[in-house]
């Protein structure tokens, strides 16, 4: 096997390493490839990243390029962890809606949208690379975010992937730890859409445990999810940390006016991960990556990465098109769920329907990431306030009215699909 990692100076790389250099028995790996455009950090990351594998005795071959071609021919999977702009254009997400009166954040609201609009033609750009240089049936796995609106984008171009995220198996690792028991017996029945999901249902060797898991730890569960317990006690189900935006929205604003920026938090935080990595002897990832954020990601990429190539039938949270699993929703929104991973890929395992209070914020916000996808791949101003108005976040033509314009002024750099066409 093969696997290229698109953004492999990314400081969560070393996190990705770990993980594969820990399951080498399960995954045939032959070749790693990490690509970067950023010449620093391919010298920075993949050498800690030549030492971390020479560290765990892997016998492959490592390759750090900035050659995109090299790096996805003959892939048999392109992992995909960008941040077109980087910190700069995140600091941006974060900030320009706070102006309008909105919340600012860089994988949903009017901050969302502006990295779908820089990320989904650069991925699209790249999943065209590989559809014509990868392996036969080779897979691309996004955790380039926002991830449902990448994943939607990548599906509707008919490319093979997949969107993963680190939220449900942070959960069930927390489950494991609450209940004592080992990760692999905990399944977590996570559902909705990237960044907008619940636990609707717990089961530890099969038993459903969710009652008692809200009755017993509920504080701890609460303050996984960044909310209130009496929230979870009411919903009867563990809602995903960004619902707290939902929720909570004027609470957050005002924290976000106030606060600094997580953005220029991350950023102190990727300059010392930096230095770290330059150090000769360091050959683990140090612990400060775990602030860095993305917990578990490791796991999560190899444990799919593992399930794909060996068609093991394993049940994962994924994102993946709805294909009706979930009722209510269009057959080809991309959703966040339990899938059985098998030959042809993740099949969705069908859900009961969600109740009404949870089902109709997600119809909300599928229906903006449709619109989102689409103004990404036009360049159209006009669907750009669209998704603006259609998200539950934002949703009144003034906000949007004025977003339209910071939002194709201020990413103007990254936004080439929305040059030469008015703003008004």
């Amino acid at each position: 096997m093969k696997l290229a990692v698109v953004g492999g100076g990314s400081t969560y790389t070393p996190e990705l390493v770990a993980g594969l250099a820990r399951e080498r028995e399960r995954i045939d790996l032959r070749e790693l490839v990490l690509h970067d455009i950023d010449a620093e950090r391919r010298e920075v990351v993949g050498g800690l990243a030549q030492r971390m594998l020479a560290a765990a005795g892997y016998p492959g071959k490592l390759d750090v390029t900035d050659d995109l071609d090299s790096a996805l021919d003959g892939a048999t999977f392109v992992l995909v962890q960008l941040r077109v702009g980087g910190q700069a254009a995140r600091l941006t997400d974060e900030t320009v809606p706070l102006a309008c009166g909105c919340i600012g954040q860089e994988t949903t609201g009017a901050g969302g949208l502006g990295k779908a609009l820089r990320t989904v033609p650069v991925v699209l750009e790249i999943a065209g690379r590989v559809r014509e240089l990868a392996a036969d049936g080779a897979w691309i796995v996004d955790f380039t975010n926002p991830v449902g609106i990448v994943t939607r984008a990548l599906r509707d171009g008919g490319h093979r992937a997949v969107g993963l995220c680190n939220v449900a198996i942070g959960v069930q690792r927390l489950i494991a730890r609450l209940c004592d028991v080992e990760p692999a017996r905990v399944f977590v029945d996570q559902v909705g859409l990237n960044h907008l999901t619940w636990v609707r249902a717990v089961q530890v060797d099969g038993r459903e445990l969710l009652a008692e898991l809200l009755a017993d730890h509920g504080d701890a569960l609460a303050e996984q999810a960044g909310q209130p317990r009496a929230v979870l006690d009411e919903l009867g189900a563990i809602p995903s940390y960004y619902l707290r935006y939902f929720y909570f929205h004027d609470e957050v604003l005002a924290e976000q006016r106030d606060g600094v920026p997580r953005a220029t938090t991350v950023a102190e935080i990727e300059r010392e991960l930096l230095r770290l990595y330059r150090d000769p002897s360091l050959t683990t990832k140090p612990k400060l990556l775990e602030q860095r954020g993305g917990a578990y990601y490791s796991e999560a990429a190899t444990q799919l990465v593992a399930a794909l190539s060996t068609a093991a039938g394993d049940v994962q949270v994924v994102d993946v098109r709805n294909e009706g699993a979930i009722p209510g929703l269009a057959a080809d929104d991309v959703v966040e769920l339990p899938a059985r991973i098998g030959r042809e890929g993740p099949v969705p395992l069908p859900q009961p329907p969600l109740a009404p209070e949870l089902l109709g914020l997600v119809q909300h916000v599928a229906a903006y990431e449709r619109l989102a996808a689409a103004a990404a791949i036009t360049g159209d101003r006009m669907l750009v306030q669209k998704a603006l108005l259609a998200h539950p976040l934002i949703g009144q033509v003034p906000q949007a009215d004025e977003l339209v314009d910071l939002l194709l002024t201020k990413g103007a750099e990254y936004l080439p699909q929305f040059q030469g066409k008015a703003l008004a």
